[in-house]
């Protein structure tokens, strides 16, 4: 048959998703660490330099190659450039509004702050430690909350004893704060 009664397309029926990350409250600024602000800005400048060209020229390559309506390399490559593209814009759209807070910086360390490392006590007793970051930044399994998160919002400026009401899926539970500190130790570590 005849390429002028085919459809060839680009577009493999996804529409275009949303950018991933989480959404920032409207008018909030997307604060972040330095170590944060370098890890986004490292992501994209690889994605530009290095994982898009060579995504073009395998594209390009399959392209070469005639008939595309069974050509997987093409598919594939243009499936992944759409999310690099994607990426690339959620990315520069992020480090565009960041604001960068540096917790080395924080002068007043007797409350909680962003960047805080917060140990708490619950009702039961059990002792816990996160850290308040950005929300690019935020790693639960590393125990890295992010700033607009309930718990977080609960804490910002508690003092070491005071205790604070957070809402939870079981209800209204009652957290002693016990230890603030700023280490930023681990600041320094890879990501």
């Amino acid at each position: 048959m005849s390429k002028a009664f085919t459809k060839e397309t680009d577009d493999d029926g996804e529409g275009d998703e949303p950018d991933a990350g989480v959404a920032l409250p409207v008018g909030a600024k997307n604060y972040m660490t330095p170590r944060g602000y370098t890890r986004l800005r490292d992501e994209l400048l690889q994605l530009r330099r290095v994982d898009r060209p060579k995504v073009v020229e395998t594209v390009s390559w399959a392209a070469g190659n005639g008939d595309r309506s069974e050509n997987g390399d093409y598919f594939y490559g243009k499936k992944r450039l759409r999310e690099i593209d994607r990426r690339i814009r959620f990315l520069t759209k992020r480090l565009e509004i960041a604001e960068v807070v540096d917790p080395a910086q924080q002068k007043n360390h007797s409350r909680v702050f962003f960047g805080a490392r917060v140990t708490y006590v619950n009702a039961g007793g059990v002792e816990k430690t996160i850290r308040i970051l950005g929300v690019d930044e935020a790693d639960i399994d590393r125990d890295e909350v992010s700033w607009i998160s309930p718990i977080a919002r609960a804490l910002l400026k508690a003092e070491e004893g005071d205790e604070v009401e957070i809402r939870t899926p079981a209800g209204r539970e009652t957290i002693e704060v016990v230890r603030i500190s700023y280490d930023i130790s681990d600041d320094e570590e890879a990501p």
